[in-house]
């Protein structure tokens, strides 16, 4: 998801490091120096190709090349969490960079389900400004563990062929451990690898924030 830019993150905000492989080092430094100038570098990590988590059976692309992943500890009970992040049509209310958010079927969220909901994406130094419009599709939930969708995002000079976002849920005594993924394909954003994952990275960091903050409160 894009932020409309760099906000105050909490201090219990982290992510993990890996080492990347030696053959993608340039690429790796390159992200890093995009990433340094729109998240705290604490916060900043670059998931390495085909070293990621799954909900079930799926995770995110293993092939993509802007991809970005992080980890937050939560004080709340794993229930409130839960409810904040499936609760699809009140995320407006709780997360200022997403505009509007509906359901397009009854019931309880599962898999197959389908949510519409938008974003602001800024310029970029490729791209102009716009309004995302994202069409996503549950493809695995296992309910207070892991929830991963997967579709679209179109906008006026923008697209994105598919972002697939996953999320995992694990309580501990120092509280909910989350963690988030999210890789993106498509041929425009692929031109710029280092200013997709720039963006990707800023709002993942913004939603883990709102997130803590909101089931803390």
């Amino acid at each position: 998801m894009f932020s409309t830019g760099p906000r105050p993150l909490h201090p219990l905000t982290r992510t993990r490091r890996r080492r990347p492989r030696a053959g993608r080092a340039a690429f790796v430094l390159a992200v890093a120096a995009v990433l340094a100038n729109t998240v705290p570098t604490a916060q900043a990590s670059v998931a390495p190709h085909g070293d990621t988590s799954r909900c079930g059976e799926r995770g995110v692309d293993a092939t993509a090349l802007v991809r970005y992943e992080s980890d937050i500890v939560i004080k709340a009970p794993l229930s409130t969490v839960w409810k904040l992040q499936t609760d699809v049509e009140r995320w407006p209310s709780w997360q200022p960079p997403v505009i509007t958010s509906e359901r397009l079927g009854p019931g309880r969220l599962k898999a197959g389900s389908q949510f519409r909901w938008t974003t602001p994406a800024p310029a970029t130094p490729t791209t102009p400004a716009t309004t995302l419009v994202i069409t996503s599709t549950v493809q695995e939930l296992q309910p207070h563990r892991c929830i991963l969708w997967s579709g679209p995002a179109t906008g006026e000079g923008l697209r994105i062929d598919e972002g697939v976002h996953l999320w995992t849920f694990r309580e501990a005594k120092d509280g909910v451990h989350v963690h988030t993924e999210e890789t993106w394909t498509g041929t425009q954003i692929e031109t710029d690898v280092p200013t997709a994952t720039a963006a990707l990275g800023t709002g993942l960091e913004a939603w883990l924030h709102d997130l803590k903050t909101t089931a803390e409160a």
